[in-house]
Formats: C-alpha cells, sequence, structure tokens
C-alpha cells in the first residue's frame, strides 16, 4: 500500500514539476548533497537482481530516476546523449526505471528505439527510488568517485554538463 501511495505521489508531482520555472534552480530535493550513496538492489532489464553499489566508488555515476511516460525525462533525453558521449568512458551512466506504470520490458523496448548508450535497470520494488529518496521522475543525482553525492536535481532543465562534472 505504501509503494501504491508513493507511486502515485511520483506521478502527481512529476506533473506539477513539469512547468520550466522547477527545474534545477530550486532547493536540492531527495538524498542530502554530501551523502555516502547507498546501494540498492534493482534488476536488469534481463530480470537478474544487480546492486547499484557495484558501481559507487569506483568512477563518478550520474543516474536518472526515469519513466517511458516521463515528458520531463524525454526532454533531458538530448542533454543525456551528449553527457554520455562526452563523459561515458570516465563516468557510470545509468537510468533507473521507476516501476510506475511500465514493465521491463516497456522500458527495453524505448530505450531500444531511442538508442539509448547507457545502462537502463528496472527499479522493480522501489529499492532505488527509497534509498535515493527520488522526489518524482526526471530526478538526477551524480555521485563522485569518492561515493558522495554532490548533485540533485528534478526537471526536464537541468544542465547535465555542469552536473557531470560536480563529480569528476
Amino acid at each position: 500500500m505504501i509503494r501504491v501511495v508513493r507511486a502515485l505521489a511520483v506521478g502527481a508531482l512529476a506533473t506539477l514539476l513539469a512547468s520550466p520555472a522547477t527545474g534545477a534552480a530550486q532547493e536540492p530535493l531527495g538524498i542530502k548533497l554530501g551523502a555516502k550513496a547507498p546501494g540498492a538492489v534493482v534488476q536488469t532489464l534481463d530480470g537478474k537482481p544487480l546492486d547499484l553499489g557495484t558501481f559507487i566508488g569506483k568512477q563518478p555515476v550520474l543516474l536518472e530516476f526515469w519513466a517511458t511516460w516521463c515528458g520531463n525525462c524525454r526532454e533531458l533525453e538530448p542533454q543525456m546523449d551528449a553527457v554520455v558521449k562526452k563523459y561515458g568512458s570516465r563516468v557510470k551512466f545509468v537510468a533507473v526505471a521507476v516501476s510506475v506504470n511500465q514493465s521491463p520490458e516497456r522500458a527495453k523496448a524505448y530505450a531500444e528505439k531511442h538508442s539509448f548508450m547507457h545502462q537502463v535497470v528496472y527499479d522493480k520494488d522501489g529499492q532505488a527510488t527509497d534509498a535515493y529518496d527520488a522526489p518524482a521522475t526526471s530526478y538526477i543525482v551524480v555521485i563522485d568517485k569518492a561515493g558522495k553525492v554532490v548533485y540533485t536535481g528534478l526537471g526536464g532543465e537541468q544542465n547535465l554538463d555542469e552536473a557531470v562534472k560536480k563529480g569528476l
């Protein structure tokens, strides 16, 4: 029941935050800046468990809490493609597909259709969403090589290049 209420709140907040005035200019949301990034078990798109903690502390990581139906996420796609091309050898990029109104199959089909160059995982049980206190889709978390959260942002008008630089 809690997951259903949280899912509805995430969807409502994503809709509310769709206006440009609420982009990255607001106070940081979700996990606190400077916090040690937690691990969380998600699934690969073929259903195998994967702990996000395996990426932390090895190189900078950018997590995007994402959905196929998210307009702000679609708005971020060109920037995501650009930063993956620019920093892909130095930064791990992971799209965490939330489990609200989508399936691993739907996330995989979308990622393939749109030629995602970064890893896409599925947050079946909401562990990652909970661990990072993700307030909505289009939520970006950048983690530096030491495993500390150095950026959080929400909405379609974030500057992902500047966000990634904070993690380098």
